[in-house]
This record gives C-alpha cells, structure tokens and sequence, in this order.
C-alpha cells in the first residue's frame, strides 16, 4: 500500500466552523482530492501534555474550549467515531520509538480539530483520533514523534498536524477589537510575509534541521510564534511523511494581517 501524505493546517479561529473562508474550501477541496484515509490522527495545538498522549475514545465528544464567540458554536457537533486500535497503534510505535506516551481514555475533539475536520470530512464518517503536543519540548522531539509515527501513514491514516503557520494571538485581538470576529482575509504585516517565506523555503527543501533550529534561523521567530503550541503540529506532520518529502503548500490568505493560514501536504519521498 502506497503512503499515504501527511499535513498541515493552519485552523484559524473557532469562527471558521461558521465562516469558512479560503481556508475552509482549500480544506473542503483537500478532503475530495486526498486519497481517502481508513482514519485520522491529528496533532492539535490546543491539547498540550508533558508527553505524547493519544485519544483512545470510541466515541469522542466534541469539546468548545473557547469563550467569546459567537453562541451558536457552541451547539456545533461533530460526531465522528474515535479510532482506538489506530491509537493504540500510535502507542505502540511511540514506544518502540523510546518515547514514554500514554492513552487517555475521556478526551475528546477540541476545536483545532474538528474545525478543519468540518470541511475535510463534514460527513463526519472518518475515525478520528488525537495525539497532544508537547509545548515544553522542542521542535526537534516532534520531528521525533512524527517519524515515529509514520508508519500510520503507511497503513492509510492520514496524519494530521493542526496550528498556525504564524500565530501572534495578541495582534490578532488588537485586529478583532477594531474590525469585529468574522475570519477576514486581510494584507500581511511584513513580518508575517518574512516568516512564511522562510518556512516554505525550508520546507521544500526538505530541511529538517532548519526546523528543529527555526526559533533561531527563522525571521521574527518570537513575533511570528510568541509561543511554541501552534508551531509544533507542523515538524510532527513533516517527521510522519518521512525523509525529505515534498512539500506542497496551499495558501489560504492571512487572517486579520497576522494568522497565516497556511496549509502544507508533505508527500513521502
């Protein structure tokens, strides 16, 4: 069985369950144009733990770990089945890996989830599982975990890292007080331009130690990604695709100047 990619996406804020955007139909087109997975396992950002964890729910709720948006998010389902013998699957290799990981039987599906997966599978009829993210570890550790995982993606689960090309959260509030919480596609600040350059160019070429050293060698690093939780899914999705992949990126604009809305599918080599 070929492969299958792996990827990436920029999930922007809860507001695109409602307002898609660019971002939603480059997702919606994604998930007719990808080869169809026998399930998923995503990286969010926002399930952070101090070492790997997968979701082993056979049925996972959908959990709104938000406040301050528009009510009617809240009352969103996405009822997709849990795929525990993926996630045990996912445990196994960690392990073998030399990576200490654990299950966790209650989680369910936060928004960096199942936001994306609304326009990738809105069906809801793909299995889905979890893996958290590690923000006190480095991007380096996560190339480690994704390679780990990659044979997943050789057995039709489609890996799935969820966070932000750039993710400046408090210039993104300063945009949202002025101008309202609808996603808008709006020109990038320059820095954001700068940063999204360099990943793309480091990406396409394959360099993982650009990656694993990107808080030094990228530009405006620390304005770019002020903390690590929504840079991470990335090198966890590129590790899974294997050595040197090739890098196709889709870009879904930059939301309110400063949340680059990248998404990346790494194709094995």
């Amino acid at each position: 069985m070929t492969a299958l990619p792996t990827l990436f996406v920029s999930h922007g804020s809860p507001m695109h369950a409602l307002h898609a955007g660019r971002a939603g139909a480059a997702w919606a087109r994604l998930g007719r144009e990808l080869p169809r997975p026998r399930a998923a396992l995503i990286a969010s950002a926002h399930w952070e733990a101090d070492a790997p964890t997968v979701s082993l729910a056979a049925r996972p709720h959908t959990i709104h770990d938000f406040a301050g948006f528009a009510p009617e998010l809240t009352e969103i389902v996405y009822p997709a089945p849990g795929a525990p013998e993926v996630a045990q699957r996912a445990l196994e290799l960690l392990r073998a890996a030399g990576l200490p990981a654990s299950g966790d039987a209650e989680r369910g599906l936060d928004h960096g989830a199942w936001v994306p997966l609304r326009h990738l599978y809105p069906g809801a009829d793909v299995p889905v599982a979890q893996i958290s993210v590690q923000s006190g570890r480095d991007a380096a550790h996560h190339l480690r975990v994704g390679r780990a995982l990659a044979p997943l993606a050789a057995d039709g689960v489609l890996i799935v890292g969820s966070g932000h090309a750039t993710h400046n959260l408090r210039e993104w509030m300063q945009y949202v007080r002025q101008h309202g919480l609808v996603p808008g596609d709006t020109s990038p600040e320059p820095y954001v331009e700068d940063f999204r350059r360099w990943l793309h160019e480091a990406l396409e070429a394959g360099d993982e130690d650009a990656l694993a050293g990107w808080l030094h060698r990228a530009p405006h690093a620390r304005r770019a990604h002020p903390t690590d939780e929504h840079f991470l899914p990335l090198p966890l999705a590129f590790g899974a695709a294997g050595p040197r992949p090739r890098a196709e990126r889709i870009d879904a604009g930059v939301d309110a100047g400063v949340l680059a809305m990248d998404a990346y599918v790494f194709t094995p080599a």
